[in-house]
Order: C-alpha cells, then structure tokens, then sequence
C-alpha cells in the first residue's frame, strides 16, 4: 500500500525512474480499487445501464489517468526509455505487447540520464 500511496503523492511528477515493484504494486492495488468501484457501482444502483460499471468506476479511473501516466513514464526512464516510448501502445497488439516488455524489464544500473537508480539509492 505505500508503493500506491508514493505514486499518488507523485501525482503530476513525471521526472525520475521509479522501480517494477513501485510500478507493479500501484497496477496491483490500482486493479483492486477499481474492482471494489464496481462492486460499489452494483450495490449502489450507479451503473450505466446494462453495463457493469458506473459513475463511481468512472470517477476512480478519471482520477487515477494521471498518477498512472506518470509511474509508466518513470518506469520508461528506469530502463533508460523516453516517456515518449508510452505511445508505442497506439500500435495494436504488438505495443501493448512491447510496453508489457519495457515494465518487466530490469533497471538500468547505476545512474542514467533520468537520475540515480532507485534500487541503489535505497540499498
């Protein structure tokens, strides 16, 4: 829960490198959250018509666009990518694929042209 909570005091901070469990532990609970809304949205009577979710699954994903854009931008920049890198998702299938890639990659070692590893300076 403090990876998640780290990304959101980040908000807007799209300088830096950020780690694969800082990445992976906001896409974990990020993914839980957004279940427990549409849980919340069918209890509630909030859906949208036939479908699943509603205005409190909408809220939360409006919410979340940013702080998520950027922990995906500082991942790029840990394995020495521009943030640029992220619109290789518009190519179907095989972008979706590449990102998937780049977010399980390794870090960099030591410091890259974004900052000091994030691993080593805890370490």
């Amino acid at each position: 829960m403090n990876w998640y909570l780290k990304v959101l005091k980040q908000y807007a901070d799209f300088g830096g490198r950020s780690r694969r469990k800082e990445y992976w532990m906001f896409a974990l609970f990020n993914i839980i959250f957004a279940i427990v809304a549409i849980i919340l949205d069918n209890v509630l009577g909030t859906t949208l018509g036939t479908a699943p979710y509603g205005v409190f699954y909408f809220v939360y994903i409006l919410a979340m666009f940013i702080p998520g854009l950027a922990v995906t931008v500082r991942r790029l920049h840990d394995v020495g990518k521009s943030g640029w890198m992220y619109l290789i998702i518009l190519i179907p299938l095989v972008g979706a694929i590449w990102l998937l890639v780049l977010t399980l990659t390794d870090s960099n070692a030591g410091e890259n042209q974004y900052g000091q590893n994030p691993k080593e300076a805890i370490a």
